[in-house]
């Protein structure tokens, strides 16, 4: 059971306390509730692109990363669909810097046309990188429109297009940065050896005085109900074929979710699992193969990937793996299978929840989702999926009508 104490401070940042006596280390999380779903359709990639902007100084702190290695932190960055998070660990005895440091930034950053053409040229660079000059690189930015039709996750966290990062304004950083980046925006959790009331102090200290801005409302579009199969069919220059299929599936947490979740362990989480034992090792058909789910807040997509053994088909790769997709909507998943990923499960879940920083990365995330008490529900929410429940979701799930289908054809 992880203890955890939350106290709002007047301007709407939530703020929470994980006491950790027994640990020598702080970690420090700030998440954001904003991410490429927020993002305008003819300007994406915003969210990533702040993301790096964030680092780029603020009104007292012009070098955070100077300031974060004199203090001996480790810290780093992530945006997806949903989230925005900022995080850092450092030894225990530097916990005001780290609060230092990130009220600093929320407060002011150094917005100049030299730090948005600095970072600008870091995010396009990686963009042509991760996504364009790379085998498969592109494939987020292929399934996703595939996949959605009206919700903005139709595009990827790094954005549609490069020439989207190319023409951000000052105006429009500046403009998204006071939008999204206020203290009524954001959770704030700490985790190490510190008394809640001590937390809560340096957080009035640091924090209280940004102003808040009113949460902006989110009235996205709803992804209308898939009624056909979606299939593209791309020829590139990749070292063999690749087989990418996309289901669309419950929002983290929601009804249905968790056994999806289970599913994607059933099918492919170890060797002894269904798809790497049956695909992988006993027919050759793959060389790799892999089932995971997205885990969006907004219904997301549950997704395989795999890559064919050179001289295998495309058409019979995929039959390959309808069968046993069909076999879960057909067959009850024996109750020692789904015991021995539940155990994986509980075992990974109660790991995580002895790093202080995951556990402090949880706490924002479950309170910026609207529950924070489900930190502690999780083993419980997947140990009461039956495999009816299994059955059930399958049967939901793997059709036809509910695919996305891509097909990555090596050229000769």
């Amino acid at each position: 059971m992880i203890d955890y104490h939350i106290h709002t401070l007047t301007n709407g940042l939530r703020v929470i306390a994980h006491p950790n006596e027994h640990s020598q280390l702080g970690a420090f999380n700030l998440m954001y509730d904003v991410g490429a779903r927020d993002e305008h359709p003819d300007k994406t990639g915003f969210a990533h692109l702040f993301e790096h902007l964030m680092f780029g100084g603020s009104a007292n702190i012009p070098d955070y990363d100077a300031v974060a290695q004199q203090m001996g932190a480790e810290n780093n960055a992530f945006t997806n669909n949903d989230i925005t998070n900022y995080y850092l660990t450092f030894p225990a005895n530097q916990l005001e810097t780290a609060f230092w440091l990130e009220s600093d930034r929320m407060l002011q950053l150094d917005f100049s046309e030299r730090s948005l053409e600095v970072q600008r040229q870091v995010v396009i660079e990686e963009f042509k990188q991760r996504y364009l000059n790379q085998p498969y690189g592109d494939v987020w930015l292929k399934l996703r429109p595939l996949a959605y039709k009206k919700h903005p996750y139709q595009w990827a966290t790094i954005g549609k297009e490069v020439s989207h990062i190319e023409n951000a304004t000052l105006a429009d950083v500046e403009a998204f940065f006071y939008k999204h980046y206020r203290p009524d925006n954001a959770v704030l959790a700490v985790s190490g050896p510190y008394s809640p009331e001590h937390i809560f102090a340096l957080a009035e200290k640091w924090f209280g005085g940004i102003p808040a801005s009113g949460r902006p409302a989110r009235k996205l579009p709803t992804e209308p109900k898939q009624l056909a199969e979606r299939r593209l069919q791309i020829q590139a220059a990749v070292p063999v074929d690749a087989l990418y299929m996309a289901f669309h599936m419950p929002g983290k947490g929601k009804p249905g979710f968790y056994a999806a979740d289970l599913l994607s362990d059933v099918l492919s989480r170890g060797k002894s699992s269904r798809l790497y034992r049956r695909l992988v090792k006993e027919q050759g058909m793959f060389s790799q193969l892999q089932a995971y789910v997205t885990g969006d807040q907004d219904p997301g997509l549950f997704v395989l990937t795999g890559q064919l053994v050179r001289g295998k088909s495309m058409s019979d790769a995929e039959q390959a793996i309808w069968v046993e997709l069909h076999r879960l909507r057909e067959e009850l998943v024996a109750e020692q299978e789904l015991q021995k990923n539940l155990n994986q499960i509980e075992s990974s879940l109660v790991f995580s929840e002895t790093q202080g920083l995951n556990v402090a990365m949880n706490l924002c995330y479950f309170t910026l989702t609207g529950d924070t008490s489900a930190i502690n529900h999780e083993i419980e929410r997947y140990r009461a999926v039956t495999v009816r429940d299994l059955q059930a979701q399958a049967i939901q799930l793997f059709t036809p009508q509910n695919a996305a289908i891509l097909e990555y054809h090596a050229t000769a």
